[in-house]
């Protein structure tokens, strides 16, 4: 396997800092890349979008499965600026790219005011000790969806 290119972490941190000072967002940029080539930029769009889920590689991944036709990355790798927060760290699994590298830690990340340690601890809580309630309703009810699932011919298991 090819080495990583310092060239597409060069364009993921001069991203991270071009978008945030025009006022994007946060400090935070990522570049995918398949066959030697850039097929995605993001950045970080949460406060001038009002999306929390706007994160540069959640915005990068959209965008590469876009220019690919597909749901998932094989054979892609991921360039961030910063070490994956809790949610892109999800979105990243999902994606199935080949390889992930990242330029500045969660430790520095959190140095300057972004610190998802409550999400990583809150993870590990039982549901009832959550700051935010989970609560079980209409189970029985909700499972007819995922029976319809089963039973869809022409579904995509994923």
């Amino acid at each position: 396997m090819e080495a990583p290119n310092p060239e597409f972490m060069r364009e993921a941190i001069r991203l991270s800092i071009e978008k945030m000072q025009a006022g994007h967002g946060g400090p935070f940029g990522c570049v995918i890349v398949k066959d030697g080539q850039i097929i995605a930029r993001g950045f970080n769009q949460v406060t001038s979008t009002h999306d929390p889920t706007c994160h540069a590689e959640v915005d990068a991944i959209r965008k590469a499965c876009a220019t690919l036709g597909t749901f998932q990355l094989n054979g892609c790798d991921l360039y961030t600026s910063c070490e994956p927060c809790p949610m892109c760290l999800g979105a990243i699994y999902w994606a199935r790219p080949r390889r992930v590298f990242y330029g500045n830690t969660k430790a520095d990340a959190a140095a300057i005011g972004f610190d998802d340690q409550f999400i990583y601890d809150e993870i590990e809580k039982p549901l009832s000790d959550r700051q935010i309630p989970m609560t079980e309703l209409l189970r029985d009810e909700a499972t007819a969806g995922f029976r319809a699932w089963e039973q869809h011919e022409s579904r995509t298991d994923y």
